[in-house]
C-alpha cells in the first residue's frame, strides 16, 4: 500500500520483479515465490506518512546499538525493511537500492537497510561489499513490530524451508520467533516524522529504486 502525505507530488513506481529474467541465482527465488508465505499475510495496520517512527534500539554488523531516532535526527532517512540476506527476492532488492545511494545522498537522505538478520548474517549477506550504506539487525523484530509490519511465519512453513530449501530462519536471526517483517519502505525526516511510506505483504513485488529515489526527492 503506498502512503503519501497531502500535498505531496504523485509518484510512479512499478514492480521489480514482475518481468526480471529468469537468472542462476533466482532459481531458489522462483521456487519460494510458488509457496504460500503465511496464513496471516494480512496486510497490518502499519504507520503511515505523518506518523513519528518508534524509539527502537538497532544493532549494526559489529553488534553496537544505534538508536533509530538519533541516526535520523543527524540526517533524513530512506528505510528498508526487509526479510533477511538468504531471501533471494530482498538481496537482489538491495542490489539494485546500491545504485541510487549516490542521488539519494545528493538529496540529502541516508539509507538504511533494516532486517531479522542477527549482527553477523549481516556481514554475511550477499554481495556485502557492494552495498555502501548500512545494514542494520532486528533480530528480535522490535523495530517491525512497532513499524507495524511484522507477521508470524507458519511452523509448516518453517520447517519447509529448512528441510526443502536449506533456509534456516532460526539460524538467521537467532530467535525462535519466526516473524519477518512485510517489505517495506519508509521516508523520514530529521524529526522523525514519515513523509512517506510502502509496505506490501507480496514479498516478490518489491518498490522500484527510481520511486524510492523520487519519494526521498519529493519529501524535501
Amino acid at each position: 500500500m503506498l502512503l503519501v502525505p497531502p500535498g505531496f507530488p504523485p509518484i510512479h513506481f512499478k514492480s521489480t520483479y514482475r518481468t526480471m529474467k529468469p537468472l542462476p541465482f533466482l532459481t531458489l527465488a522462483l521456487t519460494l515465490a510458488a509457496a504460500p508465505l503465511s496464513a496471516e499475510d494480512e496486510s497490518p495496520a502499519h504507520l503511515t506518512a505523518g506518523d513519528p517512527i518508534p524509539d527502537v534500539v538497532l544493532r549494526d554488523a559489529d553488534g553496537e546499538a544505534v538508536k533509530l531516532r538519533g541516526r535520523v535526527a543527524r540526517q533524513p532517512a530512506v528505510l528498508i525493511f526487509y526479510r533477511g540476506g538468504w531471501c533471494p527476492f530482498c538481496t537482489k532488492h538491495l542490489m539494485e537500492l546500491a545504485g541510487i545511494q549516490d542521488e539519494l545522498l545528493k538529496s540529502g537522505h541516508q539509507l538504511l537497510a533494516i532486517s531479522p538478520d542477527r549482527p553477523t548474517k549481516l556481514r554475511e549477506t550477499p554481495d556485502r561489499e557492494k552495498l555502501d550504506y548500512t545494514l542494520l539487525s532486528d533480530s528480535d523484530m522490535t523495530a517491525a513490530e512497532a513499524f507495524g509490519i511484522d507477521f508470524k511465519m507458519p511452523e509448516e512453513l518453517v520447517s519447509k524451508y529448512k528441510n526443502e530449501y536449506e533456509i534456516d530462519v532460526e539460524a538467521a536471526s537467532g530467535e525462535t520467533h519466526h516473524r519477518l517483517p512485510h517489505p517495506a519502505v519508509f521516508v523520514v525526516g530529521k524529526d522523525g516524522v514519515i513523509r512517506f511510506a510502502h509496505v506490501n505483504p507480496d514479498y516478490k513485488t518489491r518498490l522500484d529504486p527510481e520511486a524510492i529515489l523520487e519519494a526521498a526527492r519529493g519529501a524535501k
